[in-house]
């Protein structure tokens, strides 16, 4: 479960849903962040109908991921943009497909 206070960087761009969660701590680091910092970052696929998420707990490295049957995510328009979101946010973005 991810704390409350948690920071969470949603990035806009579509990634290669192949990556684990090495390969996405890699897309963390080559856009300047540190992926070991305690925040929460958020990926989606190019459909928008999954996500995956990498977060570095104090003793390593989670994967989250879903996947929406029949639905997408409510994701910000595309762009080269990261976002941050708050708690509440994050859990609309997981729970309130469009």
């Amino acid at each position: 479960m991810i704390p409350a206070g948690v920071q969470v960087y949603v990035a806009s761009m579509p990634v290669d849903f192949r990556k684990g969660a090495t390969g996405l701590m890699a897309l963390v680091r080559d856009g300047g962040a540190d992926p070991f910092n305690g925040a929460l970052y958020v990926f989606r696929s190019k459909r928008a109908d999954r996500i995956k998420a990498v977060w570095f707990d104090g003793t390593g490295v989670c994967l989250f991921a879903k996947t929406l049957e029949d639905a997408q995510f409510c994701w910000p328009r595309i762009g080269p943009a990261t976002l941050q979101l708050n708690h509440s946010q994050l859990l609309a973005l997981l729970d309130h497909p469009c």
